[in-house]
């Protein structure tokens, strides 16, 4: 098994009921979820003529192969009825992995650690809550608290009180 970290995003209809639907969906796809973020409201990036987003971080076991996973958590998001209508614009619900254990991957479809991880408040915020120690080979002893407190990202991330994902 392998310790996996994914991020969900949500900022069209109800983002809670999107975040949660997402995460209790991930045992049928393979993950055991192990913890769950606090939920976090995020202003957008790079596209910002959109609603802001709600997110989250998922600690979870997989044992499977990382593609595999991939299309998983695609089929996840099209049965919630999410569409990426463009890059980077308004969805219901969005899943992407971050870490798949100490893997690193890189193909067109996939790459692990998520290319600009070190780079986004709303996903260090969230991941540093539940896993603040965690480094990749690749980020050469960086933590994730490291990483968060070294980024010139300057979007908002705001901690919505009560906004978890319950077991």
């Amino acid at each position: 098994m392998k310790i996996v970290y994914l991020s969900l995003g949500s900022n069209l209809g109800d983002r809670a009921g999107n975040l949660r639907a997402g995460t209790a969906a991930l045992p049928a796809a393979g993950v055991q979820v192990r913890r769950v973020s606090s939920f976090y409201e995020t202003e957008p990036v790079d596209y910002l003529n959109q609603p802001w987003f709600l997110n989250c971080v998922v600690e979870g076991e997989a044992d499977g192969e990382p593609l595999a996973l991939l299309r998983e958590l695609r089929g996840i998001e099209a049965r919630q009825g999410s569409r990426k209508e463009f890059r980077k614009g308004p969805r219901l619900l969005d899943i992407d992995i971050l870490l798949y254990g100490d893997e690193t991957i890189a193909t067109a479809e996939l790459q692990v650690p998520h290319p600009r991880m070190l780079e986004r408040k709303f996903v260090l915020v969230p991941l540093a809550e539940i896993a603040p120690g965690v480094s990749h080979p690749s980020w050469a002893g960086m933590t994730v608290s490291d990483a968060l407190e070294r980024t010139t990202d300057r979007s908002e991330v705001k901690h919505i009180p009560g906004g978890e994902f319950r077991f």
